[in-house]
């Protein structure tokens, strides 16, 4: 038996908002964008390439969501963003506007830099070593 996180889901308070920010800003792809009815949506982005998990974009409903987002990590980094270029997409999405929360730093592990998204989920953009 083989298995593999295939998706995750990420409480946002719209759509459109998580839309552009992962998109234009982060510059993910947008897989799906589905009317589900009653105001939901299947709204999936994943990274160019598609390689690992994507993420559903889930629309809060109800107080208890609304708390919990941007904070699904318990203000620890969530997710963590591969990448093989770390100083050219990091300067890509300084450009774009992205929130970073520190200097890239250069551990044994690789190079790394934490940004919050739009809601202040934590993520490490991070190029391993090897």
């Amino acid at each position: 038996m083989s298995l593999s996180i295939a998706t995750i889901t990420l409480l946002v308070a719209d759509y459109d908002d998580a839309i552009a920010f992962y998109c234009d800003t982060v510059g993910f792809d947008l897989i799906a964008d589905n009317d589900m009815g009653g105001g939901k949506r299947w709204v999936v982005v994943a990274p160019p390439g598609r390689s690992g998990a994507q993420m559903l974009l889930a629309k809060v409903d109800g107080e208890a969501q609304r708390a919990a987002m941007g904070n699904q990590g318990g203000g620890r980094v969530m997710f963590f963003l591969n990448t093989t270029s770390f100083a050219k997409d990091h300067a890509a999405l300084v450009g774009r506007g992205v929130k970073f929360l520190e200097e890239p730093r250069h551990e044994a592990y690789g190079s790394v830099a934490v940004f919050e998204d739009l809601y202040g989920n934590k993520w490490d953009l991070i190029e391993p070593k090897g």
